[in-house]
């Protein structure tokens, strides 16, 4: 499955920005999604997490309430919508998939993924 996000960019603090993920997993519906960040010397951080039927979502603490996840099936496409960005959010973003059967299932574990995209930088400067 190839990955392959993009809408990263500079943004002010404050500001918003919307983060796609086109894949080419057929069919989109049978694989739940997930976003994960990393910043320079850190360690990949879960930031959320969709599960195959859209109807579960979970959120890493510090980007509650400020990010929504979501998935377009019909054009196989996940978002992350960031809004009230801060400086702290400033890192690589990657967008992951994993093959599953249950379709309510949501995980916030990096090696439960089989798929990365090559990531997209967002830089908040404050």
């Amino acid at each position: 499955v190839q990955l392959i996000e993009s809408g990263g960019g500079l943004v002010q603090a404050g500001g918003s920005l919307r983060l796609s993920c086109a894949s080419s997993a057929r069919p989109f519906s049978a694989y739940a999604m997930g976003w994960f960040r990393q910043a320079p010397g850190t360690e990949r951080e879960f930031v959320a997490s969709i599960s195959r039927n859209g109807g579960s979502t979970d959120y890493a603490l510090p980007v509650q309430g400020r990010f929504i996840i979501s998935k377009d099936d019909d054009m196989r496409t996940l978002y992350l919508q960031m809004n009230n960005l801060k400086s702290e959010d400033t890192a690589v973003y990657y967008c992951a998939c994993r093959l599953i059967p249950d379709r309510s299932i949501v995980s916030r574990n990096k090696n439960d993924y089989e798929s990365w995209g090559q990531g997209t930088q967002v830089t908040v400067s404050s």
